[in-house]
């Protein structure tokens, strides 16, 4: 018996995301930290280590397709924690936050990493062209914020 794979769709994209989001998740938890805080210490950390509340804002509403007073309260969320610190309109990685992001982005590397193991290099380039392009599709769809 001979199975074909499925061709790209909406359903497909969505089994995958959930599927290692949920796996990513779980590895955040054993390092106390939620999937929206690590999107917003990533952007902070990509950033240099520090950037201004608008940017972050804007980078992680726009990254999560979410409404800016639920990054809000992550912002504060780490800011409570001390993973990051407020001075003025600039947040800076505090050292436990870049620490924190670091163990748990390696956690998620690790899942990634097992994840794609045996996909051929031509093929995650492809999906990633694909994917990108639906992004883009998508997000030129979306109402401006």
């Amino acid at each position: 018996m001979t199975t074909t794979a499925p061709t790209l769709d909406a359903r497909v994209i969505a089994l995958a995301h959930h599927a290692a989001r949920t796996l990513a998740e779980g590895a955040l938890a054993r390092h106390d930290v939620t999937f929206h805080q690590s999107v917003t210490l990533r952007a902070v950390a990509v950033a240099g280590g520090s950037i201004s509340h608008r940017d972050l804002l804007t980078e992680v509403t726009d990254a999560l397709k979410a409404a800016e007073p639920l990054i809000e309260g992550v912002i504060d969320e780490l800011t409570a924690s001390q993973l990051i610190h407020r001075r003025d309109s600039v947040l800076t990685l505090t050292d436990t936050g870049r620490e924190r992001y670091e163990t748990a982005s390696a956690a998620t590397a690790a899942i990634a990493t097992r994840l794609y193991a045996g996909i051929p290099a031509e093929d995650l380039a492809v999906a990633g062209r694909v994917l990108t392009l639906i992004t883009d599709r998508a997000n030129a769809e979306l109402p401006a914020p």
